[in-house]
């Protein structure tokens, strides 16, 4: 991606991924990817499916592909996405018990330079697209294993919403370091 470095703020829902996301990159002065799940979700309006996860990996891919060269083009050295092709990976793996071969092939050729995993030590508030609250620490040990099967770059982010910002902003520091 031509120099340009890749943050994936990830983890399981209601983590406040989003909010980091967004907050990150404008303190960073970076741009940043939504979340290409929640976006074909909302857009779709009826539950996911099996079907739906080689669709969301190409969201993704777009989405993150268009931002990489808008970030190029404005000379930007950073790139901060909620989820990436890793969070598609483990999603899928959740729900429909296996990935597609092409989403996990597609995930390790474009594994981000770190990954800022939220842990899931804060209220869960309810959202169109999001469910199992009572689950999400077997989600958070499935992100852990598929973060560490792919071998990323892993910082964990925990506590209080002030808390994970500072943690954020250090991790991503210290990569631009």
């Amino acid at each position: 991606m031509n120099g340009l470095l890749r943050v994936v703020v990830t983890g399981s829902e209601c983590t406040g991924k989003t909010t980091l996301a967004a907050r990150l990159a404008d303190r960073l002065g970076a741009l940043w990817v939504p979340e290409a799940a929640r976006l074909v979700a909302v857009e779709k309006a009826f539950p996911l499916d099996a079907s739906d996860v080689s669709r969301i990996a190409r969201r993704h891919v777009a989405q993150a592909d268009a931002a990489a060269a808008e970030s190029s083009r404005r000379g930007l050295g950073l790139l901060v996405l909620d989820q990436d092709l890793l969070s598609t990976v483990a999603y899928a793996r959740h729900y429909y018990g296996s990935c597609p071969a092409s989403v996990e092939t597609a995930a390790r050729e474009r594994l981000a330079d770190l990954y800022l995993l939220h842990h899931p030590d804060v209220p869960w508030i309810p959202g169109p697209a999001r469910d199992r609250p009572d689950r999400r620490d077997e989600i958070h040990a499935l992100f852990a294993a598929v973060l560490a099967e792919f071998r990323a770059n892993i910082v964990d982010i925990r506590g209080d919403w002030d808390e994970r910002e500072r943690a954020a902003a250090a991790a991503v520091g210290a990569l631009l370091a």
